[in-house]
């Protein structure tokens, strides 16, 4: 959210707005401009330049400090960072997640090491390894080792897209084969049975589309710019 926007929050507030309307003179959700609303000083305490400041120090949270004259590590993108965050916990994500995803996503190059990770978010080594070993474990990371220097090295690439759908579908198949099973043991013709049986055979048909459709579109990953 800009600085511009958080002052037409004010003005929607001091003419008594709804946050509906609000939102939609922002082309925003309600549930964003509610959640921003309440997080710096409700209706009758908004102040678009403290909330600016205190989404700008939300944002900073959790990256070391900068030394003098040094660019942030996420540049512009540093005032939206905490918001990205939200965005991933609300599809599905737990929080410690999102925060090694998006910080991931927004390194240089797409690879930092665990220790990498516990620095710029400052939370213990136990976080980062829980965290991790989650999103490999979904597709969206892959991990790499480092011959080198004996230390494992967390990656997310443009294959991280692919390999997290494909993941994500296997998984529905699994459940569609344990709902059908289901239905078998229970009768297709009692009213359970049938219930599952007809949602796995759409979860199966489902998730076969979804792989069939993440192969054929796989190439758009790989395509760079000339």
């Amino acid at each position: 959210m800009t600085q511009r926007d958080r002052h037409r929050i004010a003005a929607g507030l001091a003419d008594r707005l709804p946050y509906a309307e609000i939102a939609r003179r922002l082309d925003r959700p309600t549930s964003t401009v509610s959640r921003e609303i309440a997080r710096n000083g409700g209706p009758t305490g908004y102040r678009p330049e403290q909330a600016h400041r205190a989404t700008e120090r939300r944002a900073r949270r959790g990256t070391p400090a900068l030394a003098p004259g040094a660019a942030a590590p996420y540049g512009e993108l540093s005032v939206t960072l905490d918001e990205t965050i939200e965005m991933a916990v609300r599809m599905g994500l737990p929080k410690m997640m999102a925060r090694v995803l998006i910080g991931l996503w927004l390194s240089e190059e797409g690879r930092l090491t665990a220790a990498e990770l516990t620095r710029r978010l400052k939370v213990s080594p136990a976080s980062v390894s829980l965290a991790v070993g989650y999103l490999a474990q979904q597709g969206l990371i892959r991990r790499e080792r480092d011959p080198h220097r004996r230390r494992d090295i967390y990656v997310v690439d443009d294959d991280a897209w692919y390999h997290s759908i494909v993941v994500s579908a296997r998984q529905t198949v699994e459940v569609a084969a344990m709902a059908v099973a289901a239905a078998r043991a229970l009768g297709p013709d009692s009213a359970v049975g049938g219930r599952l049986g007809r949602g796995g055979a759409y979860l199966e048909r489902i998730a076969q589309d979804t792989m069939e459709s993440a192969e054929r579109w796989r190439g758009l990953l790989n395509t760079q710019e000339r």
